[in-house]
């Protein structure tokens, strides 16, 4: 084996891009850090001023909106299930957002802030996968919350 310098475990955004059907400007992961299958993953979203929910979010005083953390969640979990089912997705594959429980927001995450996403496999029956995440910023937690997927295979056209 090579020694190439790259972790296997990090994914850049071209990578993140393969497993995620998202696009600008609703792509909430910049960079995957860790990953063990079946298991965890950890990544973040790099929160900056130019993000075009700033415009009409409280411009005045910018704070990235809760339900986009939830994305986040939302897109980190995804990114969990594709990567543990091995190879990537095919363009009809998607994780759909089922669910949300026990949400709680602890601190505002505003731009300048490294959002730092955590998510844990807690179970997985008939497609439908249940995660639990923790968003933090300088180590301070900003959010929590359980979100579940359900895996849906579009209609071919």
């Amino acid at each position: 084996m090579v020694d190439d310098g790259v972790d296997d475990n990090v994914d850049n955004i071209s990578e993140v891009l393969k497993y995620l059907p998202h696009r600008y400007p609703f792509v909430m992961i910049d960079r995957v850090t860790a990953f063990v299958p079946r298991e965890s993953l950890s990544a973040y979203k790099n929160i900056t001023y130019n993000e075009p929910v700033f415009t009409g979010h409280f411009p005045q005083s910018p704070v990235f909106p809760g339900v986009l953390i939830l994305e986040a969640f939302a897109q980190a979990s995804a990114l969990l299930a594709f990567k543990s089912m091995g190879g990537y997705p095919s363009e009809r594959t998607l994780y759909l957002l089922a669910g949300i429980d026990s949400a709680r927001f602890k601190r505002q995450v505003i731009p300048g802030d490294k959002l730092v996403l955590d998510v844990t496999l807690l179970r997985e029956r008939r497609g439908i996968w249940k995660f639990s995440g923790e968003a933090r910023v300088d180590g301070e937690l900003a959010a929590s919350a359980e979100v579940m997927l359900a895996h849906n295979e579009l209609d071919e056209e």
